[in-house]
């Protein structure tokens, strides 16, 4: 199987990693891959990082605040 990487600033990076870790290219990729697809499944989802906001607006809002404000839109439409 062949992964061809076209982009040198790809290629330079996953060589500079390749030398600090002390790894083939392959070896290199994998672990990259690995860590960054361990981080990404730990990252709480979208639906836990926004309970509290659905919590608080939950309830809805105060109607007599949404009806004055759209009563006044209905006010300077009709003139």
């Amino acid at each position: 199987m062949v992964l061809h990487i076209k982009d040198e600033e790809t290629d330079r990076l996953v060589r500079q990693l390749a030398a600090i870790w002390g790894l083939g290219l392959t070896e290199t990729i994998r672990k990259a891959v690995q860590q960054s697809l361990a981080v990404t499944a730990a990252r709480p989802s979208l639906w836990e990082r926004t309970s509290d906001l659905r919590s608080k607006y939950a309830g809805g809002s105060d109607i007599s605040t949404d009806k004055a404000f759209f009563d006044n839109l209905s006010e300077r439409d009709s003139q």
